[in-house]
């Protein structure tokens, strides 16, 4: 698998042509701002009362409503959540769409489980940084690189692939390393890391750990150090040398535990389950479910989002956090993407 570095990419492919962001959250954001910064120009698309519209003009970019910057721009990108895309591109997006345009998205969902269909005569690319746009903003300004994935969906111009490479370059991505995928593979690799992994599976793990100990009697504060502040300094060191290089890390007590008795938790059951959420995931059920359930007002997500604010170990947490004045403290209020 080839990987695409700063040599591979031609910054010049988007001079004379202006890029939009539509949305001014996470990755948007970040995209506008190294893009700007890598002599690009760069426009904001967003909806009238957005509250991003001003935050985006003391950053120094021109704020158009969403369909007025399609309009303008020869390069779009789609930096709005999966769930509002539909509605955003029939009112705002497709009516505004010429022949020769191209759009841009960072992660798959729409394109591949059709939510929206794009015309057949614009380009479609997918610029999908592996890793959240603070992250992406934070390592370019560093004079470092996200790694970073290129799709290719439609392709009449025949330039696509340079206009995504270009695109990579101008956010830093080619700084960490790009490699080609398609819509399909990021699509269900992506969710399914976030739902077994990553989120959903990290996430259940460390608070039915907290749970265990603190059942059995132990305090909270010692469950908490346990099952979640140590958990970043062990995927630190798998970050940094694989897994094998966190386990040359750690005692010998503690590498025998990890192979004798963590295959025991996570077992075959386990992988069962991964498999039968990567079905759903493959035959577009998870899609279905989301998108009925962003119809319905969000009503199971937002109850779900509120009882794991309620969980013991956040109330630990809190207390824990604010005696350790080096972790950056987050307000996570109003921290969802902004459209």
């Amino acid at each position: 698998m080839k990987v695409y570095t700063d040599k591979d990419a031609d910054l010049s492919v988007l001079k004379g042509k202006t890029c939009a962001v539509l949305g001014f959250g996470s990755q948007g954001h970040a995209h506008a701002l190294n893009l700007k910064e890598s002599g690009v120009k760069v426009i904001i698309g967003l909806y009238p009362g957005s509250k991003s519209r001003a935050v985006a003009a003391e950053k120094g970019f021109e704020v158009f409503d969403t369909g007025e910057a399609v309009k303008k721009a020869d390069v779009i990108f789609v930096a709005i959540p999966d769930t509002k895309q539909p509605a955003a591109f029939e009112k705002d997006i497709r009516p505004n769409l010429a022949k020769g345009k191209t759009l841009v998205f960072s992660h798959g969902f729409s394109i591949h489980f059709k939510t929206l269909v794009p015309p057949t005569d614009v380009d479609v690319i997918m610029v999908a940084p592996k890793g959240p746009g603070h992250i992406v903003r934070r390592q370019y300004t560093e004079g470092k690189g996200v790694p970073t994935l290129i799709a290719i969906y439609q392709n009449p111009s025949k330039k696509a692939k340079k206009v995504a490479l270009a695109w990579a370059k101008g956010i830093g991505g080619t700084r960490g390393g790009v490699i080609e995928t398609t819509f399909k593979e990021e699509t269900e690799t992506d969710l399914f890391g976030e739902q077994t992994v990553l989120c959903g599976g990290a996430s259940a793990l460390v608070q039915a750990g907290f749970e265990v100990l603190t059942e059995a009697g132990y305090a909270p504060e010692m469950a908490y150090f346990e099952c979640l502040h140590e958990l970043k300094l062990i995927v630190d060191l798998m970050n940094e040398a694989g897994i094998a290089g966190m386990r040359f890390s750690i005692s010998e007590t503690a590498k025998w535990g990890d192979v004798s008795v963590g295959p025991k938790i996570i077992d075959a059951g386990v992988k069962k389950r991964m498999k039968a959420a990567l079905k759903d995931i493959q035959n577009g059920k998870f899609a279905k479910d989301w998108v009925n359930e962003y119809k319905g007002g969000y009503k199971k997500y937002n109850a779900l989002l509120k009882a794991g604010e309620k969980h013991p170990i956040e109330k630990t947490g809190t207390k824990l956090r604010a005696l350790m004045p080096w972790i950056q403290k987050k307000n996570l209020k109003g921290a969802q993407a902004a459209y």
